[in-house]
């Protein structure tokens, strides 16, 4: 009999089951308060029953844990410092969409190499959620492989479905089950419907192939999530967070009978993918809310212990500290500045 399965396929290795892996790294009581809490106001902010804004800031993503848990300390901190005005929620993204092929993040290979033990990855990663969320510190990541969700979720108060994945039904399914706020961005050519669209299919109900946490293939069956909303990213080079584009996008969701809550990402095509610009997002985001707009409840900063990026040098002791591998991001003196000078306008203006 001819072969006809599995024909370019090279492996099938088995991995640790989700259950196990929680044996490994526990939720305590005292993070799932964390979680919890974090849930709670990020919803609260999003829809206008918070004056604060919420800020999601950090690494484009993690390929160090130690630099991750330097900055994780260090944001925590300025925090506590800044809570009455914004609500930080670091960024902690563990899995990169490619446009074409590279490093598809600390799960997928977290030795840098090309040796893709996902295990070891998967451990990794919820090791080092552990640890910042015992800095009382909340946690967003974008939700990539459907997989990952019964391995971290529990961790996790928002989350993301990017640019490319937006469309994707695997995506909207998946988004409809998880047990927090997830944002939509719009599509990487600025279409704000693909998100629309998104968000409308992520409200209702869906029955798909899923795992259990014992690993098993199964029908994972959802209710819909009520807490979803858009990101504006810009696209094809092109900004989307002016005073006319948030208009525009606050038509849209209203006659979908979505919410009008909205979350600017200063990054990406909204900074033309240069991290020094993010800084313009910010302040023009803040002169609209400081006139009165209540639709803009989130931003999104992409930030690292260095400023830039750097490439994957085949010799790992030449990577630089606190630099990212994939996109550029601001260093966290800029960081702190910005936040700072937010915390400091929302002050002044009293708030959303």
């Amino acid at each position: 009999m001819k072969r006809t399965n599995n024909l370019n396929v090279s492996g099938l290795t088995p991995i640790i089951a989700p259950a196990d892996l929680k044996q490994v790294f526990p939720l305590s009581e005292e993070k799932a308060d964390v979680v919890a809490h974090a849930r709670e106001q990020i919803k609260n902010i999003l829809y206008n029953r918070d004056h604060r804004m919420m800020v999601v800031v950090g690494p484009c993503s993690i390929h160090d844990p130690k630099a991750a848990l330097d900055y994780a300390q260090r944001l925590a901190i300025l925090a506590e410092e800044i809570k009455d005005q914004l609500f930080l929620v670091m960024r902690v993204y563990f899995e990169k969409p490619r446009t074409t092929i590279g490093w598809k993040g600390l799960i997928n290979d977290p030795d840098l190499n090309g040796t893709h033990q996902i295990s070891k990855g998967l451990g990794v990663a919820r090791g080092l959620l552990c640890a910042i969320a015992d800095l009382g510190l909340p946690i967003a990541t974008e939700m990539l492989d459907p997989i990952t969700p019964q391995y971290l979720s529990d961790l996790i108060s928002w989350g993301a479905i990017g640019a490319r994945t937006a469309e994707s039904q695997t995506h909207r399914e998946m988004a409809s089950g998880l047990s927090f706020p997830v944002g939509f961005k719009n599509g990487t050519d600025g279409s704000l419907q693909i998100a629309i669209d998104a968000m409308q299919a992520a409200l209702h109900s869906h029955s798909f192939l899923g795992i259990n946490r014992e690993g098993r293939t199964s029908i994972v069956r959802t209710t819909g999530n009520p807490d979803v909303h858009i990101v504006l990213r810009g696209g094809n080079n092109n900004p989307n967070y002016g005073a006319e584009d948030i208009a525009a996008t606050e038509k849209l969701l209203s006659d979908a009978g979505l919410r009008t809550a909205i979350m600017v990402d200063c990054s990406h095509a909204n900074s033309y993918k240069k991290h020094e610009r993010q800084e313009e997002v910010l302040v023009n985001v803040l002169d609209q809310v400081a006139g009165g707009n209540r639709s803009i409840g989130a931003l999104m900063i992409e930030s690292n212990l260095e400023a830039g990026n750097q490439p994957i040098a085949r010799d790992l002791s030449l990577l630089k500290y606190g630099v990212s591998i994939t996109d550029k991001c601001v260093d966290w003196p800029t960081t702190e500045g910005l936040l700072r000078h937010a915390a400091r306008r929302l002050k002044e203006i009293g708030g959303r």
